[in-house]
């Protein structure tokens, strides 16, 4: 007994439309996720960054104005404008260890998550080197 072969083309062209297109929103999504997580997480690493220069500048010049400007040459894609720091203690002592807290508002690349993130980026030092 013989087999028919499989039909040539339309009726299967047809199939493969409809499964890209209930394929292809996942992988989307999936990609857009991976792109917004990437993006998010540079963005903390570069806060965190900041954050541990701020804290060396205070602990060695025990200046809050340098600290923030040691934080802005720390992460230099990002907008030191935005920053929001907290020092505790606000001044250096010696054998206390200096800890900055920068909070950072950025917009998301795909509003996957929401329109607007906040990082937060803690540094600690002890004060006098």
């Amino acid at each position: 007994m013989k087999t028919k072969p499989w039909p040539s083309g339309d009726k299967s062209r047809g199939a493969v439309a409809v499964e890209f297109a209930l394929v292809a929103p996942i992988l989307l999504s999936l990609v857009a996720g991976i792109v917004e997580f990437s993006h998010a997480y540079n963005l903390q690493i570069s806060v965190t960054q900041a954050a541990r220069e701020a804290a060396r500048n205070m602990a060695i010049h025990d200046d809050q104005g340098e600290a923030a400007l040691a934080a802005a040459a720390g992460a230099p894609g990002l907008t030191a404008g935005d920053f929001q720091y907290s020092f505790s203690p606000g001044a250096c002592a010696a054998d206390e260890n200096m800890t900055v807290t920068i909070t950072y508002p950025a917009a998301t690349l795909t509003g996957l998550f929401g329109s607007t993130l906040t990082f937060t980026g803690i540094g600690a030092m002890r004060c006098g080197g």
